[in-house]
């Protein structure tokens, strides 16, 4: 049954179609701002530039160094031998002390030495009341020859008897000298001050039987040497300063020498030049140093690997960065600097020795540059960074 359409239903139907439609838009206005507050929201904002250390490089006097590598070497060296044949009677040292020169170490079988020596010394009492003998009788000639009491013949005689007697006595006085030697080779006795090895013979072993046994070793440790290399560029430095400077060669063997071990922090052991070699090996390009050291406490051994270095030049005002503050590539090492618009740049440098924890920059840098020596990783070529300033300090390193 349909109802019927009456004015009233109309407008009824009028009004709610018109309020519909006036829900629709304003929900589609509702929506059109929440989308645009929505993209609003969204709208991209850069991050601010990083943050970068930087400082300016340090300015500092420097010395140059000649850095090598060297062992240590004993100044004095000597084995210890048996020069004379017989049993060994006694040991007179300690394994491995340290001994003062004169101080006997071995004793090989004095007596049959010592009475050698007095034979030879009895040998030669008698050669000497011989040829006094002969002299006299040579005296009685002469007086006689020129009497005329005697004939030539006879003092020819008595001349022949007494030069045979004193060269009797020269045989006898060598035979003395050799029994004494001899019989001084009896004992051992250190030829300097040293430490003495292990002894390689034991006591009433027969030793100098056909050719001399060696009985131990004995090494000088002060002072104490260290041989070092030095390249064919460096010796052509050096030997530019040295014209430079006007030194000779005797200025130059008063050059200090530096030396460390492999435990120790810096260069403790101070020495001087002692040696340069003449000559230049053509097979390394190197040339053959030794510096001489004094080793009072005893701490150098030889035969140890050191760290060698020579200071033989001054430098004024030179520029320094931390050593981490430096990159490679294969164009070579470089630092990162900023610029005024704070945009970070790559900077080809050329790099010189450490010095304190901080490298020397021999070229490409100014002394007014910005060097990035903190937050490097943050830095890239070409963007901009934050730049927070700070001071280079010696001894310092780049975060």
């Amino acid at each position: 049954m349909r109802h019927a359409r009456t004015p009233a239903n109309l407008k009824m139907n009028v009004f709610l179609r018109l309020r519909a439609g006036a829900m629709l838009r304003a929900m589609s206005v509702a929506s059109a701002a929440v989308a645009l507050s929505a993209c609003e929201q969204n709208t991209f904002v850069p991050p601010p530039p990083p943050k970068v250390e930087v400082a300016p490089p340090l300015q500092k006097n420097i010395t140059r160094y000649i850095d090598a590598t060297g062992n240590t070497a004993a100044v004095k060296s000597v084995d210890l031998v048996a020069r004379v044949q017989g049993f060994l009677q006694s040991i007179n040292y300690k394994d491995g002390s340290f001994v003062k020169e004169g101080t006997t170490l071995f004793t090989i079988e004095p007596e049959t030495y010592k009475l050698k020596l007095e034979q030879a010394q009895a040998a030669e009492a008698g050669a000497q009341a011989s040829v006094k003998q002969a002299e006299a009788d040579y005296k009685r000639q002469v007086d006689l020859v020129q009497k005329q009491a005697v004939s030539q013949a006879t003092l020819d005689t008595s001349t022949a008897t007494r030069d045979n007697a004193q060269a009797n006595l020269q045989q006898a006085q060598a035979n003395t000298k050799i029994a004494q030697v001899n019989y001084g080779y009896t004992n051992v006795t250190a030829p300097f001050d040293g430490v003495v090895s292990a002894h390689q013979v034991s006591v009433g072993e027969l030793v100098g039987v056909s050719s001399p046994t060696q009985l131990a070793v004995i090494v000088a440790l002060d002072p104490i040497y260290v041989n070092f290399n030095v390249n064919e560029q460096d010796v052509l430095k050096v030997r530019e300063e040295a014209r430079r400077r006007g030194m000779t060669v005797e200025d130059l063997r008063q050059l200090p020498v530096e030396v460390a071990l492999q435990t120790d922090t810096g260069y403790p052991h101070k020495g001087t030049l002692d040696y340069v070699s003449p000559t230049l090996n053509q097979s390394t390009g190197t040339i053959a140093v030794r510096g001489i050291l004094k080793n009072a406490d005893r701490v150098l051994l030889p035969g140890y690997f050191v760290r060698v270095r020579v200071p033989f030049e001054q430098q004024q005002s030179a520029l320094l960065v931390p050593d981490a503050a430096l990159g490679a590539d294969q164009a070579g090492r470089y630092v990162l600097v900023v610029n005024g618009e704070s945009v970070v740049e790559q900077r080809k440098v050329t790099t010189g020795p450490l010095d304190g924890g901080l490298r020397v920059i021999e070229t490409g840098l100014k002394p007014d540059d910005r060097v990035v020596v903190g937050g490097l990783l943050r830095a890239i070529p070409g963007q901009k960074v934050d730049p927070q300033a700070k001071k280079i300090e010696s001894g310092a390193a780049a975060k």
